[in-house]
């Protein structure tokens, strides 16, 4: 199964939409060529990241970055406030805008040349009033009282290990929030330490899913984790410390 930028947009309706169970329309697939196109371009001159290509792209990015809200997915009308932490060159942040036509999209990341490309791809295709993008570190954003407790979703895909992203999220998450861990490998030791450091921030694992990604491109899977109370203020601690002093390890 191959997908390019001059396929044409019956060839793009192929196994990854019935995996995922959504189908795009047009414009969003629209989009998705044409953020894909705008990834090769940037990349020639800035190091964004080498799943650009093919199904490099349609599998490991826009598959990967989708799959785990299939049930959202189904409900596009639905507003969301969605918070990507280390969204890197956009992903799952700009998929899921482009995917929820009424969700609104935090992109957060602290290298410059990131955010720099993520506002103008955001500008170029069309996601501008929707999406709102930080030049700054978790750490700090996570204090900021105009973030805090404000989100639906906040997560994150291949940032760190799960304990030291969970302290990222649950500050960003509201009531009724879910934050979502994107994992390649997920161990039993690697859980035994997220949900210890969950009881630290005054939350807990909700579900753990997992998802073969077409092509025999891997086994991914989403770790959902929620709060059950007040995340303690001093959470996310000082910028660099969660990395180096993991909660429950």
């Amino acid at each position: 199964m191959r997908i390019s930028t001059n396929a044409s947009k019956e060839d793009l309706t192929l196994s990854i939409w019935k995996g995922i169970k959504w189908h795009p329309t047009k414009d969003q697939i629209e989009k998705f060529i044409q953020l894909q196109f705008l990834l090769e371009e940037w990349n020639k001159t800035t190091n964004l990241t080498r799943l650009i290509h093919g199904n490099d792209y349609w599998i490991s990015q826009v598959c990967d970055s989708l799959w785990p809200l299939t049930k959202e997915l189904q409900h596009p009308n639905l507003s969301y406030k969605c918070i990507d932490v280390g969204s890197g060159c956009g992903f799952p942040g700009l998929a899921l805008a482009i995917a929820l036509p009424n969700a609104n999209i935090t992109l957060l990341d602290s290298s410059n040349k990131k955010t720099t490309f993520l506002k103008e791809v955001s500008k170029e295709i069309g996601l501008k009033t929707r999406i709102q993008i930080i030049t700054e570190r978790a750490e700090i954003t996570a204090h900021n009282q105009s973030f805090r407790k404000n989100f639906d979703y906040a997560m994150a895909r291949a940032v760190a290990p799960a304990a030291v992203v969970a302290e990222y999220l649950i500050p960003f998450l509201n009531s009724t929030g879910q934050g979502l861990i994107f994992k390649g490998k997920w161990t039993d030791q690697e859980q035994n330490n997220l949900k210890r450091a969950l009881s630290t921030l005054n939350a807990k694992l909700k579900e753990s899913q997992k998802f073969d990604l077409p092509d025999n491109r891997g086994v991914r899977n989403v770790i959902r984790i929620e709060s059950i109370g007040e995340c303690p203020n001093k959470y996310p601690r000082t910028v660099g410390t969660p990395r180096k002093k993991p909660l429950g390890n």
